[in-house]
């Protein structure tokens, strides 16, 4: 476990130390250790390349395992080689130095320095303050099954439908999905939050009794929160493909919207182990290409309300 092992990962040599550091306990297996996150990543890479490249990150690292603590890492440290990307953007009152994963190289050395999780921007490095993704995210209010956020999920595309906008939705690994829209960039992050909350005050117009947008917990009862909360500058979700810092190593996953319809899915239903045959069945096809126009879809269901 103390050891250091050097890889050959593309054009870049990455040492990788203590591989058999266990950094997530079992879930009715063995830990998942470090060498096999690395592994992880290694074979997931040319499926989550394309959901990371030209965004900045938040890395989720637990140097000592979930056991220990864990630190939300927003700036790059100074250590970190300097063929890894960075990205300096603005914030209140100075920058930060975001560091952004464009390489396999640079997704083995974050596992070696303990980045279970990656949380990325909803826009990208040369545009910061204009989102390319609109995101839903469903969690089940306590006590309630999957099938909720399933259900949820499916009202959330119905209505975006009905605005002309495709849609995917994405287990998080977690507790819940995220539903989330390609945007063309032409609205900010203002605008952008602006139109979900629309959505959302329809849907729970429309579903009071299982949908609700109260912010306070205590407001919400047995109902689902549509929580559009990402939907800001600096917010961040997590990455497709990306482990949790959870017992046996569940991956936010992309689902297709047939596959939503099992009732057997749950939001952990992928893991470090089997997440690449999901990835090649390539779920997503099609559903994120072009970045639609939240003034064409607001039109749209302007004119859809007025005929009904």
């Amino acid at each position: 476990m103390t050891g250091t092992e050097t890889l050959r990962v593309g054009r870049r040599s990455v040492e990788v130390h203590r591989t058999g550091k266990a950094l997530l306990p079992g879930d009715g297996g063995g830990a998942v250790t470090k060498g096999e996150l690395v592994a992880y990543h290694r074979r997931i890479a040319p499926y989550m390349l394309p959901h990371l490249r030209d965004r900045p990150l938040m890395l989720e690292r637990h140097p000592d395992g979930t056991d220990g603590p864990r630190f939300m890492q927003k700036n790059t440290p100074d250590h970190y080689p300097e063929w890894i990307t960075r990205v300096e953007v603005p914030k209140e009152g100075g920058t930060v130095l975001h560091t952004v994963c464009d390489s396999t190289a640079t997704l083995v050395f974050l596992a070696d320095q303990a980045c279970i999780t990656l949380h990325r921007w909803e826009s990208r490095t040369d545009r910061p303050d204009h989102p390319d993704r609109l995101v839903f995210d469903l969690d089940p209010p306590d006590g309630a099954d999957f099938g909720t956020v399933r259900r949820a999920a499916l009202q959330v595309r119905e209505l975006l439908d009905e605005a002309g906008l495709p849609c995917a939705a994405m287990t998080t690994g977690s507790r819940g999905l995220h539903v989330l829209v390609p945007l063309d960039r032409r609205t900010g992050f203002d605008g952008v939050r602006a139109f979900a909350g629309e959505i959302a005050e329809s849907l729970a117009a429309a579903h009071p009794d299982e949908l609700t947008t109260a912010a306070r917990k205590k407001e919400r009862g047995a109902r689902l929160y549509l929580d559009i909360q990402r939907n800001a500058y600096a917010q961040t979700s997590v990455a497709p493909y990306s482990v949790r810092a959870k017992p046996g190593g569940p991956v936010a996953a992309p689902v297709s919207w047939e596959q939503l319809d099992d009732p057997a899915l749950t939001s952990r239903r992928w893991t470090v182990t089997d997440a690449l045959d999901q990835a090649r069945t390539e779920p997503w096809a099609g559903l994120l290409g072009r970045g639609r126009s939240l003034d064409a879809a607001r039109r749209r269901l302007r004119r859809k309300n007025r005929t009904r």
